[in-house]
């Protein structure tokens, strides 16, 4: 499930509460609800292990490999881009129409 900008995790509620303050760091908490973006996905396994990408207290760049049994996962979403993710309706610009840059 590699090759895209990242993907968002969604969790089941029972799992959230079963992670407790474990979980809490890695969550992003936007209106679509808490999930964990990360870079990489790999789900052939009883542990669904995902790779993020961030800074440590220093400013270097880290990466860490969170796992957590499959079974806790509730969908997996494909996305661009962080900034760009979520549930809202895509517009396709008229033909000739200016696009805003994307980094």
């Amino acid at each position: 499930m590699n090759g895209h900008g990242g993907y968002a995790v969604f969790f089941f509620p029972q799992a959230l509460e079963a992670l407790g303050e474990a979980i809490k760091p890695y969550l992003t908490n936007q209106p679509e609800g808490p999930h964990i973006f990360c870079k990489e996905i790999d789900t052939g396994g009883a542990f669904t292990e995902m790779t993020l990408v961030g800074k440590d207290a220093e400013g270097h760049d880290v990466q860490v490999e969170l796992m957590v049994p499959g079974s806790m996962i509730r969908m997996i979403v494909s996305a661009q881009s962080e900034a760009l993710f979520g549930f809202g309706p895509r517009v396709t610009p008229p033909p000739g129409a200016a696009t805003p840059p994307t980094a």
